[in-house]
């Protein structure tokens, strides 16, 4: 479980007129991952299919378009699983052309409608801003020859400051509207040489213009507003008329564009590999990357599937092509919540330790130590299931981890705070603190050693042995960490750091330093500086990774202390408040600590466990697959 599958470097030598269906039947097993790099055999370099992509862009381009009417689903069951020839998509995309050109038709007509809607929209509004103005819009529209005329809106609290402002230009400011923030007026006075300066002063003051449509001008505001209601009711009925003849096109050819998306559904598998085929007259190939549990499945379906001579060939990956090897991902549904959670950090590198295993079983150890108590375990617990819907696969995350402070709630004896309903399977953490303390040290040492173990382990199976005994959380790191912890043990036992535990200090802090002065191209008084600032960090990144996990005990510790709070306030209250205080009170705690420690287990995972073993710079398995419906069947 804890490694990756073995994967193999898969060629498939085929004849250029079975690819169609090699590649669908590549997609059937959901085993072959392309591997997209140039042929290695460069008489190889040639690109088959192009007729046959180009005819499925454009069907599918079609397809997409009538989508966005017409709604047809991206996935819908299929039928039968057959290979789509040249021919048929050909038929497939002169079919959809006829059927974008009808559904055009219908957008065009419903966009039309659209326009003269708004156009309407806009005269009612323009009536409704001049309704309360009595005066003639002829008028206004078309200026005159001595007067000078400004119909607009301005800040409401603006208007007083304009009306001083326009009669000192021997203009004269009518407030004719209120609505909202902002004012309706006009501002009329004599043409002439106010004009100019009335332009700034308008500007400053926030005023935006009011056009007046023609179309309203010369019309009666009552007669004009009857005419349009009258028009929207006309664009209504035709609007109602055109949906109904555009559902009707709709069920008339809906089988007939969900068989046009099966056939593409079939042909996309070609399509997906094109930059994985290359080719040399009638020869062709594909390479990719297959788990070798599934390669004799793959061989047998190709077997029965093609028609024309094939070759498939397999090798181990190369050291060079490691990074480019998919990791698969963990499948178990147990461990799928957690897989989530690290997918955040990374993708393991083809080779390294899947740390979802470790990160499952550290993460509720942590979790449950730290917050301990029957009862509010059983909440989260029930949360996570009722919520199970809305929380997808996330789900078993909180049913776990509620289990596992419930563990810790009985070890504890401890049921929504009280300590005094559950004998104890053990001890209560707020009565034994430095037990506490000191079981979160050793637990503190044991994961840094766990996660130096496996980054040596993860850089021999990359092939970087030098990284694997000399890097940082290497072999000579251990040999130094493990040192420090036994001279510190002696020290708290005997009084006495002890000789050996120095010694073997002293020699793997001077290997490290002398490794890191060999490697480092600088000059001599920069390479003392830095020799010595990255051993000194050795030794105080050591110290504090392992104090880190001291707040293990410290949460631990907190809840305790956060639940006898809650009940000695719900102590001082009468049998209501002592009710009240110990259901919000537990609220409080689930919420509040509970998402703390949440923080805190995902901090010491990540900082202290994940940056040292784990690199997260893999990729995903992601097979070639055959997208089908629900009740999809071959």
């Amino acid at each position: 479980m804890l490694r990756p599958l073995p994967m193999k470097h898969v060629r498939l030598l085929v004849m250029t007129d079975d690819l169609p269906q090699a590649s669908l039947t590549l997609a059937e097993t959901e085993s072959f991952h392309p591997d997209e790099r140039p042929p290695e055999i460069q008489a190889l370099a040639g690109a088959p299919g192009r007729d046959y992509r180009e005819r499925y862009r454009q069907a599918a381009t079609r397809l997409d378009k009538i989508a966005k009417l017409v709604g047809v689903a991206p996935t819908p069951p299929m039928r039968q699983v057959h290979v789509v020839h040249p021919d048929e998509l050909a038929a497939v995309g002169s079919l959809l052309r006829e059927r974008w050109e009808e559904a055009a038709r219908f957008e065009e007509a419903f966009r039309r409608l659209d326009e003269e809607e708004r156009f309407i929209r806009d005269q009612e509004v323009a009536l409704e801003n001049f309704a309360n103005l009595k005066i003639d819009l002829g008028k206004l529209y078309r200026q005159t020859r001595f007067l000078d005329f400004h119909v607009g809106m301005v800040p409401r609290e603006n208007v007083g400051r304009l009306e001083g402002a326009v009669q000192l230009a021997g203009y004269m400011l009518f407030n004719y509207l209120a609505r909202g923030d902002s004012a309706h007026v006009v501002i009329v006075g004599p043409r002439g040489e106010g004009e100019a300066p009335l332009g700034s002063v308008l500007t400053s003051a926030g005023f935006q213009s009011l056009p007046i449509p023609s179309d309203i001008a010369d019309r009666d505001p009552v007669a004009k507003r009857e005419e349009l209601q009258a028009r929207r009711a006309e664009l209504a009925g035709q609007r109602d008329t055109l949906r109904t003849e555009f559902k009707q096109w709709e069920r008339a050819h809906r089988e007939t564009l969900l068989d046009a998306r099966r056939t593409l559904l079939l042909a996309e598998p070609f399509v997906t590999l094109d930059p994985s085929i290359h080719s040399s007259g009638s020869l062709a190939m594909l390479a990719g990357w297959v788990p070798l549990r599934a390669l004799p499945s793959l061989a047998e379906r190709l077997e029965q599937s093609l028609s024309m001579p094939f070759d498939l060939s397999f090798r181990d990956p190369r050291p060079d092509e490691r990074p480019l090897v998919p990791t698969v991902p963990v499948t178990n549904r147990w461990l799928t919540p957690f897989a989530m959670l690290v997918k955040q950090y990374g993708i393991p590198q083809y080779g390294e330790v899947d740390p979802t295993p470790i990160f499952a079983f550290t993460f509720l150890l942590m979790f449950g130590s730290m917050f301990g108590d029957v009862g509010q375990g059983a909440v989260i617990a029930a949360a996570g299931w009722y919520f199970r819907d809305k929380l997808g696969r996330f789900w078993l995350f909180g049913v776990m981890a509620g289990l596992s402070s419930m563990l810790f709630g009985f070890l504890y004896g401890s049921i929504f705070g009280y300590e005094e309903l559950l004998p104890a399977l053990w001890t209560s953490p707020i009565h034994h603190p430095i037990l506490m303390l000191k079981i979160a040290l050793g637990y503190g040492v044991v994961f840094i050693v766990v996660a130096c173990l496996l980054a040596i382990y993860n850089r021999f199976a990359v092939k970087d042995p030098a990284s694997a005994v000399f890097g940082h959380h290497g072999v000579v790191n251990l040999v130094f960490y493990l040192s420090l912890i036994w001279g510190s043990l002696r020290l708290t036992g005997t009084g006495s750091f002890g000789t050996l535990p120095l010694v073997l200090m002293l020699t793997s802090l001077g290997a490290l330093a002398v490794y890191a002065w060999r490697h480092l191209e600088a000059p001599a008084g920069e390479k003392v500086l830095v020799v010595f600032i990255e051993t000194l960090e050795t030794v105080i990144g050591y110290v504090s990774n392992t104090l880190s996990f001291l707040r293990i005990a410290a949460f631990s510790l907190n809840h305790a202390a956060l639940s006898l709070a809650v009940l000695t306030l719900a102590n001082m209250m009468g049998t209501t408040g002592h009710i009240l205080a110990v259901v919000f009170g537990n609220l409080f705690v689930l919420v509040l600590e509970g998402g703390i420690v949440i923080i805190q287990v995902m901090r010491l995972q990540y900082y202290e466990g994940f940056s040292r073993y784990f690199s997260g710079t893999g990729h995903e398995f992601a097979p070639l697959k055959l997208r089908r419906g629900a009740a999809g069947a071959g």
